[in-house]
């Protein structure tokens, strides 16, 4: 019985997707997989779908760049397409916890995307426990880490055991972490300005739904994986979808109960689409870019699920409208005395300024997803039919994940690279396929596989009792209703 979904371990009238505008220094070496004839056709329905591209070389890294730096813009109250759980869930307790975020921003013109994914673990205990402390609570594992999969599969990590420096908003998608202060500055609690966050920090990053800056180093622990020594970036972001219909109240991810401890570990796409203007500098090249694809999603709870798929896309060829799909779903630990363990999914699309949503709830996900190189999921929710294909070639990248058994470990892999058909139709009272609203393909769908053991091929499907279904399927805002008793608001909602 599937009744809340886990996580995978990440305006009025909508703008377009154009593409992204960039500038960049040259590579020392050859781009394994740079795309640049890349045609992506995003823009809104009935406004040109030909944006201008500026793509431009630069011979010195003297040379004044040919974009505008990103514009900084303080993180406003009650702000426009806020999703449920965009804040910190930690309450407070010694229980075995971990929060996880994950933002992406794609360069079309070079098929090149940058993944940031945060993470701590335990915070309760914000140094390594002693022995005491283990005896009292047991094994934990603390920390926080912070890693990168960028250009051409390139990877960086930076990870701390200590969790004193990480800070997170109660309400609001805002959090950051001091991994090395300046000399005699004392590391951000809270959302700074650009230039104070750049004075009092040497490594370490803040994040917000608007703004992204930060600078690691690789520490390295990844010798399985090739690496970039460090990383530093500052660009804004314009959000466009969060998850729900635009200008209609943004919905939980994982349904209303997800307020609750309960059905753990939960998962919340906070931004489906955006568009982020500013740079990136990367294994020695500055790359710029204006209006490039974002998404931001996270999870937290005790722990991962045992296994679990993801696939996320903001380009896609083949409609003339902005397109954001993200899929999810794993094997999960039910809440019980015995150890059992249910199937949950779902696929949720944005396009046209409205959102398609496939959940066990309103009607059945079927899957089919080998243990790496292909995804294949089938869905029907009585008023809309959606089938998509994802393929790799790409080897993928071996990533990091907070598990209950390891703590921070390699736990999953993944790819920028992947292959995608997407096709979402009308249902027809019979069930059948009606009129078509969307047959696009993608070669930059971000893939992945995580958990395991993954002996074989993974098919199953989702769905929920009739009882269970309309329990699950109620319009219940639990933000709204928190929001008349802020007092008694749970973290993180």
């Amino acid at each position: 019985m599937e009744t809340q979904l886990c996580p995978s371990p990440r305006f009025s009238s909508p703008p377009p997707f154009p593409f992204s505008k960039l500038t960049f220094l040259p590579l020392p070496h050859h781009h394994r997989r740079r795309s640049p004839n890349l045609t992506v056709n995003n823009s809104v329905s009935g406004v040109d779908p030909t944006p201008t591209t500026t793509t431009q070389t630069q011979q010195h890294p003297s040379a004044s760049p040919i974009l505008k730096p990103p514009l900084y813009s303080p993180t406003p109250p009650n702000r426009h397409l806020r999703t449920p759980h965009s804040g910190y869930h930690f309450d407070g307790s010694s229980r075995k916890f971990f929060e996880g975020w994950y933002f992406k921003v794609s360069i079309p013109e070079r098929r090149q995307s940058f993944c940031y994914m945060y993470s701590v673990e335990n915070p309760a205990f914000p140094n390594k426990l002693s022995p005491f402390q283990e005896a009292q609570f047991g094994p934990r594992f603390t920390g926080v880490g912070a890693q990168i999969l960028g250009a051409d599969d390139k990877y960086i990590c930076q990870y701390s055991t200590q969790s004193h420096s990480f800070w997170g908003s109660r309400h609001e998608l805002k959090l950051g972490n001091t991994f090395v202060a300046k000399q005699n500055s004392k590391p951000p609690n809270k959302e700074v300005l650009p230039q104070e966050f750049n004075n009092r920090v040497l490594e370490g990053f803040q994040v917000t739904p608007l703004w992204h800056q930060g600078f690691i180093r690789d520490d390295g622990r990844s010798d399985y994986v090739e690496t970039v020594k460090t990383a530093r970036w500052e660009y804004s972001t314009r959000p466009v979808y969060g998850w729900g219909d635009v200008g209609s109240t943004q919905k939980s991810t994982a349904g209303w109960l997800a307020a609750f401890p309960v059905f753990e570990p939960h998962w919340q796409v906070c931004m489906a689409g955006g568009l982020s203007t500013g740079w990136i500098e990367w294994d020695g090249e500055r790359i710029e870019f204006e209006n490039a694809p974002s998404y931001s999603e996270k999870n937290w709870g005790g722990g991962f699920p045992r296994k679990w798929f993801w696939v996320q896309c903001n380009v896609f060829e083949g409609a003339s409208g902005d397109i954001a799909l993200t899929v999810g779903g794993g094997l999960r630990q039910i809440p019980g005395i015995t150890e059992s363990y249910e199937n949950a999914a779902l696929i949720g699309i944005h396009y046209g300024g409205r959102f398609y949503e496939f959940v066990p709830w309103n009607g059945v996900v079927n899957w089919e997803v080998t243990p790496w190189g292909y995804w294949s999921f089938s869905a029907d929710n009585s008023s809309y039919l959606v089938e998509l294909e994802a393929t790799s070639e790409d080897p993928g990248t071996t990533l990091r994940a907070p598990t209950i058994e390891a703590g921070f470990t390699q736990a999953c892999k993944d790819t920028c690279f992947g292959d995608l058909k997407l096709q979402l139709w009308e249902r027809r009272y019979d069930g059948s396929k009606g009129k078509i609203i969307l047959d696009v393909t993608s070669n930059m769908a971000a893939l992945e596989v995580g958990g395991g053991p993954w002996f074989n091929t993974w098919k199953g499907k989702t769905s929920t009792s009739p009882v269970l279904s309309r329990a699950i399927g109620l319009p219940i805002d639990m933000d709204g209703i928190f929001n008349l008793a802020p007092i008694f608001k749970p973290p993180g909602l």
